[in-house]
């Protein structure tokens, strides 16, 4: 097995990634989901999916998807998150997240969403780690009968584009802006 650091990280391709993706997400979360669910996010938000491959093997993906929300806000969705048990704790599934918030910022998403099973607390650790935050609480969520919580990110606004402005040798184009810490909602 490679090394975190040998490992090919990619967008999704084709249909070609969705065997290794079945199989990952399959074993490692506990809804059942049919082709056409799968199908339905990589197929209209391709820019929004990564995977993390081990010699042409994928052990790890992301699969997200991004729309205006009722309230207004153009919003992401981190739909599914798997990476093979035997490479968990090794910064796979935070660099797949952290791809995949950043690629929902730039198309223009203020925030971003998920649901964890209550029982998970290594992914809670993990999306808390990285700056969401416990939204609420869904009572039995999941076809298991375990509640979930929703955790948000908000994103700072994507910096303006205007393509007239042409950076100059020598000057340095400002870095991305970080993801903004949030308060705890009181309910």
């Amino acid at each position: 097995m490679a090394t975190v650091t040998e490992l090919e990280y990619r967008v999704y391709r084709d249909e070609g990634d969705l065997p290794g993706i079945i199989a990952l997400i399959s074993a490692d979360l506990s809804e059942p989901y049919s082709i056409f669910t799968y199908r339905y996010f990589v197929h209209q938000w391709p820019e929004l999916s990564f995977v993390a491959l081990d010699a042409g093997r994928i052990v790890g993906v992301i699969i997200c998807k991004s729309e205006e929300h009722k309230t207004g806000p153009i919003r992401g969705y981190v739909a599914m998150l798997a990476v093979d048990k035997a490479l968990r704790k090794r910064g796979i599934g935070r660099w797949l997240i952290r791809e995949a918030t950043q690629a929902m910022r730039v198309s223009g998403c203020e925030e971003a969403v998920l649901e964890a099973e209550v029982t998970n607390h290594g992914a809670i650790a993990l999306y808390e780690g990285l700056g969401f935050v416990r939204d609420k609480r869904l009572c039995r969520y999941y076809l298991n009968g375990n509640d979930a919580f929703r955790l948000k990110l908000w994103f700072d606004p994507p910096p303006e584009h205007h393509e007239e402005e042409v950076e100059t040798p020598g000057s340095a184009a400002e870095p991305a802006a970080e993801p903004r810490e949030a308060a705890m909602p009181t309910e």
